[in-house]
């Protein structure tokens, strides 16, 4: 048998930890769950997992091709993404504090956005964007064929995930955070902007150094 499990093993450990530590993503779900229910929560799931599998497919493609990504580049699109972030957790913080009188948009139109703001969140989370990157290419070897190790890996990662997220967006339906819903949904989305502010700290930072260097 080809397959290393001790190595698949504590890639799939690293990815559990990876995927429940809440972070963006998991505040992202619990907020979209609290406040529009449980589907609008599973599309933009989907819309955080179709991100994975192209930060997924572009790790691959700097193993086979020997791509190197510019680090500023990488920096950048983190400011976009932590840009983002903070959008979402702004708007999330005017909804929990807000009057609850809007007027519910079309199923259509919220599940477009649904899967827009996951995919928009997942392919600019410097989380993911480093663990696809840096941290993904050091368990392809789990297996003697790059097909199969390829395969094998994204698939644990998006089985995990998705459990992990539907398990998140499941407790948010709980009568204890449906009973505060307001103080769930604000905390998620100060979750958000603290991850936005200090991702944009750390980043400006590192640009700063790499232009001083």
């Amino acid at each position: 048998m080809d397959l290393n499990l001790s190595l698949l093993l504590a890639y799939a450990l690293s990815v559990l930890l990876l995927v429940a530590t809440p972070g963006p993503v998991v505040a992202l779900i619990v907020n979209t769950s609290l406040n529009a229910g449980p589907r609008q929560a599973l599309l933009t799931a989907l819309g955080t997992h179709a991100a994975s599998l192209l930060l997924a497919l572009l790790a691959l493609l700097m193993l086979t091709t020997g791509l190197a990504l510019d680090p500023r580049l990488i920096s950048g699109i983190s400011l976009l993404g932590c840009g983002f972030i903070g959008w979402l957790a702004l708007q999330g913080l005017r909804e929990a504090t807000g009057p609850q009188t809007a007027p519910a948009a079309a199923p259509t139109a919220r599940g477009r956005r649904g899967l827009a703001n996951g995919f928009l969140l997942g392919i600019s989370n410097p989380k993911d964007i480093l663990f696809f990157v840096s941290f993904f290419p050091q368990f392809i070897q789990v297996s003697r064929s790059f097909e199969r190790s390829a395969l094998l890996l994204t698939l644990v990662w998006v089985v995990i995930d998705f459990a992990v997220l539907g398990a998140y967006i499941l407790m948010a339906r709980q009568g204890f955070s449906l009973k505060y819903k307001r103080q769930v949904s604000g905390l998620s989305s100060l979750v958000l902007l603290a991850v936005a502010l200090a991702g944009l700290v750390y980043t400006g930072f590192e640009l700063y150094r790499s232009g001083a260097a």
